[in-house]
């Protein structure tokens, strides 16, 4: 066991190492070192699923990779970057990071027309979160300024919360409709 932990820790300082050295290209020795390393990188899984993965732009071999191709938002670091495409002779695709937060809990959609599954699912798919749409026809009672909603309309029976009716008039300034059970 303490063996299997050594070996893990060294794989890592090796390819710590390596992933370094990748983000120098500016001299031949650098260039034929990061090129003779790529033995070893491509044993790490990432190398591997990279080298599967040509689609990218060539790689210039005196520019390095993250110099050529726009990778804001890709999870990867630079270094890895850099060394995939030193490796490989291709700079790797851009990858979308994955926010983990659904777009209904970043944005407020509350009137829009579609499902928080549909909105979502659009989220994920293009890689940003669709901008809200308001109802065309603003149902409901105009908002009086500075008065909440809630202290304007009678909301009794209504499932919703008074924040959450309120924040509809204020987003929208038209008080939504009453909702009954």
């Amino acid at each position: 066991m303490r063996t299997r932990k050594i070996s893990a820790l060294t794989m890592t300082a090796v390819a710590l190492g390596l992933a370094l050295t990748a983000c120098n290209n500016n001299s031949a020795d650098n260039a034929s070192s990061s090129a003779s390393s790529s033995s070893v990188a491509t044993s790490t899984p990432q190398s591997d699923t990279a080298k599967d993965k040509p689609s990218g732009a060539p790689a210039k071999s005196d520019t390095k990779c993250t110099d050529q191709l726009n990778y804001a938002g890709d999870p990867r670091s630079n270094a890895e970057i850099n060394s995939i495409g030193a490796s490989t002779g291709t700079c790797p695709p851009v990858q979308k990071s994955p926010s983990g937060t659904k777009c209904t809990d970043q944005h407020n959609y509350a009137g829009d027309s579609r499902s928080n599954a549909e909105i979502n699912s659009i989220g994920e798919d293009t890689g940003t979160c669709p901008e809200p749409q308001k109802s065309g026809g603003a149902s409901g009672t105009p908002k009086d300024p500075g008065m909440k909603c809630t202290d304007q309309l009678n909301y009794a029976g209504d499932p919703r919360s008074n924040a959450e009716i309120n924040s509809i008039g204020e987003d929208t300034g038209t008080c939504p409709p009453v909702k009954q059970k």
